[in-house]
């Protein structure tokens, strides 16, 4: 268990993970969407990505909603469990490990594929690239909290549902 005396800027229960996750979802919604000197999306592109980015927007809003859902009181944006936490595998956690990060992940592809960003779509990737790295630091902590998450790891995908 962390030191609750310990100041949030030491980062202990990895506060700086969330500082960082916010600076990333602030560059995927805000951040340029293309250089200057990138062609534009061809017009028969246009239509089908913007058709696909609401679909994933829509899949990536319900999976993180029903993982912050069935998280309960065990819910928190710090990627170390609360002390009184139970592990929950029912539910979204039945499809994935980390259901909120492989919604916001969705959804991150799916704005990029929306608004045509070919610069959005390397923010979303480095955003999954950076809950790649969230979860394993999350991973490490829940087997120490939990002896079971070891064969519930071994069975369910991390991130997104049915492939990673």
């Amino acid at each position: 268990m962390s030191n609750p005396k310990s100041p949030w800027w030491q980062g202990r229960r990895g506060e700086w993970y969330v500082v960082a996750q916010g600076i990333l979802f602030a560059i995927v919604v805000l951040g340029p969407r293309d250089w200057p000197s990138l062609e534009q999306w061809p017009n028969s592109v246009v239509a089908i990505a913007s058709y696909a980015g609401a679909v994933l927007m829509a899949l990536g809003t319900a999976l993180a909603a029903a993982g912050g859902l069935h998280l309960g009181s065990n819910l928190t944006p710090l990627p170390h469990p609360k002390d009184d936490a139970e592990l929950v595998v029912g539910g979204a956690y039945r499809l994935v490990r980390h259901p909120i990060y492989g919604g916001l992940i969705l959804l991150a592809f799916g704005w990029a594929l929306f608004v045509q960003g070919t610069l959005t779509l390397l923010y979303a990737l480095l955003l999954l690239v950076f809950f790649d790295l969230k979860s394993r630091r999350e991973e490490h902590w829940l087997l120490q909290h939990f002896p079971h998450y070891a064969e519930y790891r071994q069975r369910v995908r991390k991130l997104i549902p049915f492939i990673y």
